[in-house]
């Protein structure tokens, strides 16, 4: 019986290998005919974050739905453990379906007539979340056994992780938000990695009834399905009574439903350069910018609608950016809150000088000190005047970069060639933008071209990096592209001379200023108050300001020092600080200190006394002291040291030919730049002029015999409008005794020119007293003072 029994057996076996295999063969080829649906790559939301992993900004996928990457090791344990005893007790153990789960809602369907709970595994709801529309009702007993099939096919393809972290994406939370890590933003306003028990299982019973549980707008309901989970966790051993009770105390808070919307435009420059990456780490520091963000919002409230601004804040160790305002308010219509003002090329106003005087020390055109001559001149035809109309006469190197005077600055650029600069000026990373065949010329130190916020920032660092400028970095990944600007000596003195520029409204000698960072500063506007810039550097940082309409439209009456300049010093004194913040850095070994003398800019020491018109301390670089700077077209005389003979008994100048005898000795004196001599005192002026010519002898050229004189008003006149007029008074003026073009100067400040002998019809209709000047191509002035009545 038994043997019968075995060759039974045997000749059952093979009909069972091959029906198991004939099975599993067509398992296989129904899994090959009819695969899951799952995606063919990571297809969650782009999300930029801040550099310690705070979200900045999501962008939606092509349907609309907000979904942030997530995995097991991103989101709190805390939270999966809520997940798992909620969802699934036995994921990691079964093959998909569970059996136990089964069977209890086979006996509820029967007892009920209805499926009350579906017995559903973690990997049976990714497959209803995988599942397309089509798949019809999941509910319903065929949705049921479509989904068990799913979850088979996903455990055969799938690990556990990957299937976990399909849930943790993808799983729906209410709206068009998916994911538990969309969700813990838009509701709770913090990553899923940070989340406390109570928060963890509020999530964790979301995704069974999204939009009846959803804290924004049920919240009641919220919170008792949360405690319901909450209960469970201490009815599991999972979670003990203590850390249940003080969970169940925590409000569920009906909060907007938002998504992250920090530095946008970044956010947006970052996605569109690398679309393919899920996730863009930014060197953003995540609370500076929600800061900086409120601050620029509330400083501009006031200012036209029409008006955007720009801020950067960079690393200068790095080179990293730490915050990025490209616009007043994203997404405002008015403000044109779409155009990322931090890369618009705009006119940089007076922003490049610091590089320009920098480049001229390397050069050893100046030091620190160097007289330079602040007055109308005419540069090939082109006649710079300075942004207020009035002109300081001589001023230091120093002084002309700190009041950003124009015609200075214009000089020493004709000087260094605009070309060089502006190729100097590319090689170290500030593009520039010139209109379409024109070449770089003098109004480039004014404004005459285009740039970009980060550019100049990143060129400004460079008096705090050694004078190597660089390129603006916005992901730790970003290559440091570094250039030099300037040598090291250079960038201290230019960034020493700015730093030592009080801030306005304020002294050095009177303010207390330990306490704050030392700023090399400087601001710029450009023609047409159309941009309004300021830029400043500290040790740790560079910060760059821009003001101004989007679509180039002018702002009459906002310029650097009053729009930007404000917010600059805001954000600088907002930063983190270090010890030695507000102390000067030493300076580099090739940088000394100096006495020199003007007017002859050179040093002290190696000149006699009665050359010694003025002394001060100049900053030089590499043992460079140059004299000043030789007269364009100055005919009466040119500046710097006159040697000559005079007798010694009457002090009279003697020529080569002198009819009687004379003892004579050797003198000298130090000459000002003819167009300096209507600011000198009188007594300036006396000390630079050569003795008469004594009476027996030749003429020798070298006296100053052209002169003007102004014709149509008389010294200490006082003026008065005509009765029951509302005119001012009106005056016809001429400048006789000169030729070529005449500079008129009203109380140091240009109104007119004209050419040779031909009348200045002028109205003066401010009362008080007035000082005219004239001032000659060749050096000749004349000066008359008068009043207006009132």
């Amino acid at each position: 019986m038994g043997s019968a029994r075995q060759r039974g057996w045997r000749h059952f076996l093979p009909w069972l290998r091959w029906g198991t295999v004939a099975l599993l063969l067509s398992l296989l080829v129904l899994d090959l005919a009819f695969p899951p649906p799952l995606p063919k790559a990571r297809d969650t939301s782009t999300l930029v974050v801040a550099r310690d992993g705070t979200p900045l900004r999501a962008f939606a996928d092509a349907e609309g739905v907000w979904r942030h990457p997530a995995d097991p090791d991103t989101v709190s344990p805390l939270y999966l453990q809520a997940l798992l005893t909620y969802e699934d007790r036995w994921f990691h153990r079964h093959p998909g379906i569970n059996p136990v789960s089964l069977l209890r809602a086979a006996a509820q369907w029967m007892r009920g007539g209805r499926i009350v709970s579906g017995g559903s595994t973690l990997t049976m709801q990714v497959a209803r979340i995988l599942a397309p529309p089509s798949a019809g009702h999941t509910r319903s007993l065929p949705g049921k056994v479509r989904q068990m099939l799913r979850a088979l096919q996903l455990e055969a393809r799938l690990s556990k992780r990957e299937i976990l972290t399909l849930y943790l994406e993808r799983a729906p939370f209410g709206g068009t938000i998916e994911g538990v890590e969309a969700a813990s933003w838009a509701y709770l306003g913090k990553s899923a990695a940070r989340l406390s028990h109570a928060e963890a299982a509020l999530l964790a019973v979301l995704p069974q009834a999204p939009s009846r549980l959803r804290p924004d707008r049920h919240p009641e309901r919220a919170q008792a399905a949360r405690d319901k989970l909450l209960e469970r966790m201490v009815d599991q051993g999972v979670w003990s009574r203590a850390l249940v009770d003080d969970a169940r105390i925590e409000p569920v808070v009906s909060r907007a439903l938002r998504q992250p919307l920090h530095a946008a435009l970044l956010a947006r420059r970052l996605r569109d350069g690398d679309a393919r990456s899920a996730r863009i780490a930014s060197t953003i520091e995540p609370g500076l910018q929600r800061m900086l963000e409120e601050r620029v919002a509330a400083y501009f409230s006031n200012l036209p609608e029409r008006t955007s601004a720009a801020l950067l804040v960079v690393d200068n160790a790095t080179l990293q950016a730490r915050a990025y305002v490209g616009s007043v308010a994203f997404g405002d219509r008015a403000r044109l809150g779409h155009v990322d003002m931090v890369r618009a090329w705009r006119s940089p106003g007076s922003t490049l000088k610091p590089f320009l005087y920098g480049m001229a020390l390397d050069d050893g055109l100046i030091h620190s000190e160097s007289l330079l001559v602040d007055a109308p001149q005419a540069f090939g035809g082109y006649r710079p005047g300075n942004f207020d109309a009035a002109f300081n006469g001589p001023v230091a190197a120093s002084t002309a970069l700190r009041l950003s005077l124009n015609v200075p600055a214009v000089d020493l650029l004709d000087r260094v060639g605009p070309a060089r600069f502006a190729a100097r000026l590319e090689n170290a990373g500030i593009r520039l933008r010139f209109p379409r065949g024109a070449a770089p010329n003098l109004s480039l130190i004014l404004g005459g071209t285009g740039a970009t916020l980060e550019d100049l920032v990143g060129a400004h660092a460079a008096l705090r990096r050694g004078g190597i400028a660089g390129r603006v970095r916005y992901t730790e990944d970003a290559p440091l592209i570094e250039r030099r600007l300037m040598s090291p000596g250079a960038a201290w003195i230019v960034g020493e001379i700015l730093a030592s520029n009080p801030r306005p409204g304020e002294r050095a000698d009177t303010f207390d200023t330990g306490g704050r960072p030392r700023v090399a500063w400087k601001t710029g506007t450009s023609y047409g108050f159309r941009d309004a810039w300021a830029l400043g550097a500290t040790r740790r940082y560079t910060v760059g300001v821009w003001v101004g309409r989007p679509d180039g439209t002018p702002l009459p009456g906002q310029y650097g020092a009053i729009t930007a300049l404000p917010l600059l010093f805001e954000v600088v004194d907002t930063l983190p600080r270090a010890r030695g913040d507000g102390s000067p850095q030493p300076p580099p070994r090739n940088v000394r200190r100096e006495d020199i003398c003007w007017p002859l800019g050179t040093p002290a020491a190696a000149q006699p006394a009665v050359l010694c018109q003025r002394r001060r301390q100049a900053w030089v670089l590499d043992g460079a002291i140059p004299p000043t700077f030789a007269e364009r077209d100055a005919r009466l005389w040119s500046a710097g040291r006159e040697r000559f003979r005079v007798d010694v008994r009457s002090g009279l100048r003697l020529s080569g030919a002198c009819r009687d005898a004379h003892v004579a000795r050797d003198a000298e004196t130090a000459r000002w730049p003819a167009l300096a001599s209507p600011w000198l005192p009188a007594a300036a002026r006396r000390a630079s002029r050569l003795p008469p010519l004594s009476p027996d002898c030749a003429p020798d050229g070298r006296d100053a015999v052209a002169a003007l004189r102004i014709d149509g008003v008389n010294e200490g006149a006082t003026l008065a409008r005509p009765p029951g007029s509302r005119r001012g008074v009106r005056l016809s003026l001429r400048a006789l005794g000169g030729d070529g073009r005449v500079q008129w100067l009203l109380n140091g400040r240009w109104i007119a020119e004209t050419e040779g002998t031909r009348p200045l019809l002028r109205e003066f209709d401010t009362p008080g007293e007035q000082v005219l000047t004239a001032l000659a191509e060749g050096g000749a002035w004349a000066r008359v003072g008068f009043r207006i009545a009132r």
